[in-house]
């Protein structure tokens, strides 16, 4: 099978999704969504037991591709929906990945591409590393990765970076608990496969076992919330903050927010 916006490769019992649009800082397209959808599935069909996400250039994933932000300006409520439904899929696609999933961060990973390394069950770092839900900052809300996020750092730490929308670095982000190892860029794959090796030394039907156990421990939980967020994304993004904070980001200005 082949894809336009990311490879993979199998070895030794591990595949590798690496996403691929460096000059875009492997920016989110619903392109690239749909790619990885599909390379999820080809990866749990497969004989690799573990999965290792990441990303090609400097960047891990830089969010939502400008190209995408702008056409969402404008759709109707129904066509929202669809494309929060999408979105919504992947992450809990990832999150609910019945292989073990290491995501090995080797830059940026910002707004969905914070979503996206934090699903894995094991997240590495690069020093240099950049996290942050930066949705509120276009008058936009990380309404489905929210539903997760409180259920990994608590509601305190999850209205800190969600409201603030401030970036915090690889340090901060293994202190909430976001980043397993903050590992150097050089030793950053080496690192990965070497938590595979070590993971693939486990019985894979027990891995599976554990993994189904745990998520369902929140599942039902979980799918009214991403239900409830889903709605309220597609809601924030007719509203006038969100259409004046993409032009404002599109144009490099400061915003001029609404005072409802």
């Amino acid at each position: 099978m082949t894809y336009n916006t990311l490879r993979h490769n199998y070895a030794d019992g591990i595949a590798t999704i690496t996403l691929c649009r460096p000059e875009k800082r492997n920016a989110i397209s619903f392109e690239l969504l749909e790619e990885l959808m599909r390379a999820l599935d080809e990866v749990e069909q497969s004989t690799a037991q573990v999965l290792i996400l990441t990303g090609e250039g400097s960047a891990f994933c830089a969010g939502l591709d400008l190209d995408e932000l702008r056409s969402l300006v404008g759709k109707t409520h129904e066509e929202n929906v669809e494309d929060t439904r999408r979105i919504a899929r992947i992450f809990r696609r990832l999150y609910d990945f019945p292989k073990p999933t290491i995501a090995a961060v080797n830059g940026a990973a910002v707004a969905g591409g914070t979503g996206l390394a934090t699903m894995c069950d094991f997240t590495l770092a690069v020093p240099e590393a950049k996290f942050g839900y930066t949705e509120v900052r276009i008058g936009f809300m990380p309404a489905i990765v929210s539903s997760i996020l409180v259920w990994q750092v608590g509601h305190k730490a999850a209205r800190d970076l969600l409201i603030s929308g401030r970036l915090f670095d690889a340090l901060e982000a293994q202190r909430l608990g976001l980043v397993n190892e903050v590992v150097a860029p050089e030793k950053l794959m080496d690192r990965a496969r070497e938590l595979a090796a070590q993971l693939l030394e486990n019985s894979p039907a027990a891995m599976r076992a554990t993994k189904k156990l745990l998520n369902g421990f929140i599942a039902a939980d979980l799918d009214q919330q991403i239900a409830e967020g889903i709605e309220e994304n597609a809601r924030q993004r007719t509203t006038a903050d969100f259409r004046e904070g993409v032009s404002a980001f599109l144009e490099k200005r400061k915003p001029s927010w609404s005072t409802e």
